[in-house]
């Protein structure tokens, strides 16, 4: 079985190479995914872990992704544009999920959807998207850009706008997640 960081980079290449390490050199996604990786796999406390900690925090700073070490995410993560992505150290993203620039997931303290978000496998999220509160979103999702989530998404479906739309879509994801692991 593939690690996560192959399995990112299998998102982002197309394939499982020995060479992968090559890849994360000139690309500040999975540079920043191998970090991440690294940073999951280790004990804060253990002086390995403390260094990929300060490394991923160094690629935090430098390509502005705030995703913590804590954050449960399933293999296969796509960043495909570095800037401005926030995910809230509690939230839980499954596996094939795409984060465009300027996405947050975060947060809400008050009211019925007080809590954090779990993205379910096969979700693209676009553009300056905007996902808060305890909701839940399914599989094989499509989260439009610049859309407001803070309610519920079925699987199989397409969010748009602000405030939110869902339409059903069987082949909601089709042509938007490459490489599926």
């Amino acid at each position: 079985m593939p690690t996560l960081i192959q399995q990112d980079c299998y998102r982002k290449t197309g394939k499982y190479s020995n060479i992968f390490y090559w890849n994360v050199c000139f690309d500040p996604g999975l540079k920043f995914l191998y970090w991440l990786r690294k940073a999951q796999k280790t004990s804060a406390k253990s002086p390995i872990g403390i260094f990929n900690r300060l490394m991923l925090r160094r690629y935090q700073i430098k390509y502005g992704f705030q995703i913590s070490a804590k954050t449960k995410i399933g293999g296969g993560l796509y960043l495909g544009h570095w800037g401005t992505v926030v995910v809230n150290p509690k939230a839980k993203i499954g596996k094939n999920c795409n984060l465009a620039h300027g996405v947050t997931i975060g947060q809400t303290n008050r009211g019925e959807k007080s809590g954090v978000p779990e993205i379910g496998d096969d979700v693209w999220i676009g553009t300056n998207a905007v996902i808060v509160g305890g909701v839940k979103i399914g599989n094989n999702v499509l989260i439009a850009p610049n859309t407001y989530v803070n309610q519920d998404v079925e699987s199989d479906s397409i969010a748009v706008g602000n405030p939110m739309t869902i339409i059903k879509n069987e082949k909601a994801t089709e042509g938007y997640l490459n490489n599926k692991v």
